[in-house]
């Protein structure tokens, strides 16, 4: 692994994102313990865009526009919902103290869809890796696993780190309803503010 491999993933996964706002949503409804799990899914939501990009798919979605499309407009009708469900009292702020299990069960799904159903990370992939890839490498598909685990794990310690901060904060927030209810809408207006950005992106 290079030094310039690390940098970029350290910038490409320390922007702010889908994944990362879901994670400090899950941090301040839920704990410390539900952010990790929040980081986890989202981490297991990269997996199947990995084994599209070893695969070739990623390269369809690249190169055929129907099925970015279909994709990418299932993402954008998930990030809205989440954006509404923000808003709800039983949405992703929702302050959860029992039922744990279901709870982490459901962070677990959402954060896992949130990334699935983004249809650049197959494409950043694509793009991505082979640059890190040196043309001589005699096992290339290895190499890429290889690098594909060290974006994963750098990508759940950071996620990691924003869940525990917003945690941190929880118990100020909590106590206050007027901030809870500015938080919601926030974090409703960073959901939908993604999904338009994901409107116009192109392939």
């Amino acid at each position: 692994m290079t030094i310039a491999f690390f940098i970029t993933t350290l910038i490409v996964v320390a922007s702010p994102g889908t994944g990362a706002v879901y994670t400090i949503t899950a941090g301040l409804s839920r704990g410390a313990r539900a952010s990790i799990v929040a980081a986890f899914a989202c981490t297991l939501g990269i997996v199947p865009h990995l084994a599209a990009a070893l695969l070739g798919l990623g390269a369809i979605l690249h190169t055929s526009a129907l099925a970015f499309n279909a994709v990418k407009y299932v993402g954008v009708a998930y990030l809205l919902f989440m954006a509404w469900r923000s808003l709800q009292e039983k949405g992703a702020l929702q302050v959860d103290r029992k039922e744990v299990k279901r709870s982490h069960l459901r962070i677990i799904v959402e954060g896992i869809l949130i990334n699935i159903l983004n249809p650049k990370l197959s494409i950043f992939f694509v793009a991505f890796l082979p640059q890190f890839v040196n043309a001589q490498e005699t096992q290339p598909l290895l190499r890429m696993i290889e690098l594909s685990g060290v974006f994963m794990l750098v990508t759940f310690v950071i996620f990691s780190a924003y869940g525990i901060f917003a945690s941190a904060m929880r118990d100020h927030v909590l106590t206050r309803p007027r901030v809870m209810l500015w938080l919601r809408r926030s974090f409703a207006a960073a959901f939908g503010a993604l999904a338009v950005k994901l409107v116009f992106t192109e392939r």
